[in-house]
């Protein structure tokens, strides 16, 4: 955690631009420059701004926003509940989709709807998020008229859910196509073992010797796929944010580069970092709750 706040603080101080010219724009002058570093404490060494970045971070502090002056840890609290319900909306969307569509490829090996999942998976991997919002933009929202064009809809449980099903349809697929090829691949690992033989052998059922012992069995590296994965999904909330115009921390943390928002960004891409760690230390915990074979000391 010490590492990465550390590498966070010298990457956002590389950003190419200055701050005060940001903030300032017409009214830009050497003197009203000089005054604001002294306000922001940008006149100080490099070294002292960055001690005073991790008392702030020891202190449970972010500092202030330079564009509003307002604490980075409040305005990322107002923010973070709707990119909280983006991120688990896709997530549903890509083990809802991604996992059943990886299992039917398993089960049809060989076949053509095999052939046909993964060739759409391998499409999803390699197109854009960018293009896949754009153009169910243009047909669902422009065209149709189903869902909201921008932003997250009205207020009430119906428009939110309508503004939610397009952003979460794009950064979930991706994720989907990913998690069906290892589903995939993991269940056909499963399904040639010696114990699935025996259990065929014994006269089980085949939906049974899927589901009861193939299935659970192959489960673990979609867990850390999908554990992995999250970073990703962090990362794309940014894109689909701005795409969609939907407020939360992802186009916090552009808007606030884009101004030069030092301590606006410091502060998201940590919530970010904790969140990582979180998620991977809750995958560790799933691992030993799926396979009783794993435990950790």
């Amino acid at each position: 955690m010490l590492a990465g706040a550390s590498v966070i603080f010298l990457l956002v101080h590389l950003i190419p631009g200055d701050p005060v010219a940001a903030l300032l724009q017409d009214q830009f002058t050497p003197e009203t420059a000089a005054a604001m570093r002294v306000r922001l404490g940008l006149d100080r060494p490099l070294a002292d701004q960055y001690v005073t970045f991790m008392g702030n971070l020891a202190a449970g502090r972010f500092g202030a926003s330079f564009r509003s002056g307002r604490p980075v840890a409040r305005i990322i609290a107002e923010q973070f509940p709707a990119t909280a319900q983006l991120a688990l909306a896709s997530t549903a969307v890509a083990v809802g989709v991604g996992v059943p569509l990886g299992v039917l490829a398993a089960v049809h090996r060989g076949r053509a709807l095999d052939y046909l999942t993964m060739g759409g998976a391998l499409l999803a991997i390699c197109v854009p998020s960018f293009v896949v919002g754009l153009g169910l933009l243009f047909v669902f929202a422009y065209e149709l008229g189903w869902v909201p064009v921008i932003g997250a809809g009205a207020a009430g449980a119906v428009e939110t859910a309508r503004g939610l099903i397009l952003p979460a349809l794009v950064l979930g697929l991706r994720t989907a196509a990913l998690l069906s090829r290892v589903s995939r691949s993991s269940l056909l690992n499963v399904l040639g073992l010696d114990f699935i033989r025996t259990a065929r052998a014994k006269g089980a059922a085949e939906r049974s010797v899927l589901y009861r012992h193939a299935l659970r069995n192959s489960v673990l590296p979609v867990i850390t796929i999908l554990g992995v994965t999250i970073g990703h999904l962090l990362a794309g909330t940014a894109i689909v944010e701005v795409v969609f115009s939907r407020p939360g921390i992802g186009k916090l943390l552009v808007d606030a580069v884009l101004a030069r928002d030092l301590p606006q960004v410091q502060g998201t891409l940590i919530v970010f970092l904790v969140i990582v760690i979180v998620v991977n230390a809750a995958v560790d915990v799933v691992y030993s709750l799926v396979d009783p074979r794993i435990a950790y000391a």
